[in-house]
C-alpha cells in the first residue's frame, strides 16, 4: 500500500460504504433488493426492478467475463501517465443481472478479449480505500 496515491479516490457515500468496507476485506458485495432479491450496482435506495426501498447485500464470487473493454493510451488524469496504455473492462458478474467496471490487471492487453473469464483482486491504495480490480481467471 502506498501513501502517496496520486490518483483520484472514489467518494464513498453511506448507500456504498458496506461496499468499501468489504473490499477492504477482500469481500466483493453487491447490493441486493431483500423483497425480490435482485442485485443491483451501482448502490442505490430503491430497487429497479420492484422499487423496493428494503435492501442488504450479498457476497458476490467475484468471477465474470469480459463483457466490453477498452485500451486506453491517453491518460485522463496526471496519476495515470505513468501506466498507459491499460485496459478497463466491463465485467458481466457470474451471478446475473450486475456489470462491473473496473481495470483488468496481469493480462497483456493484445490478450484481452469480450467474453474473456475474470476474477476480482483487491489493491489496497490508502488505508481507507481498496479498490476492486479484475484479472484473467486462474485454471
Amino acid at each position: 500500500m502506498t501513501t502517496q496515491y496520486k490518483k483520484p479516490l472514489p467518494v464513498i457515500t453511506t448507500e456504498a460504504q458496506e461496499f468499501w468496507d468489504g473490499c477492504k476485506n477482500e469481500e466483493l458485495l453487491i447490493q441486493k433488493c431483500s423483497d425480490c432479491g435482485t442485485l443491483r450496482w451501482t448502490p442505490r435506495p430503491m430497487c429497479h426492478e420492484c422499487t423496493s426501498m428494503k435492501s442488504g447485500w450479498a457476497k458476490v464470487s467475484g468471477k465474470g467475463t469480459v463483457y466490453s473493454y477498452t485500451i486506453v493510451y491517453h491518460p485522463v488524469h496526471p496519476g495515470f501517465v505513468e501506466e498507459v496504455p491499460y485496459t478497463v473492462v466491463l465485467v458481466d458478474l457470474e451471478e446475473g443481472g450486475v456489470r462491473f467496471l473496473s481495470n483488468l490487471v496481469d493480462c497483456p492487453i493484445e490478450e484481452v478479449k469480450v467474453g474473456m473469464p475474470v476474477e476480482v483482486v483487491f489493491e489496497p491504495v490508502t488505508p481507507e480505500v481498496t479498490l476492486p480490480k479484475f484479472r484473467p481467471a486462474k485454471g
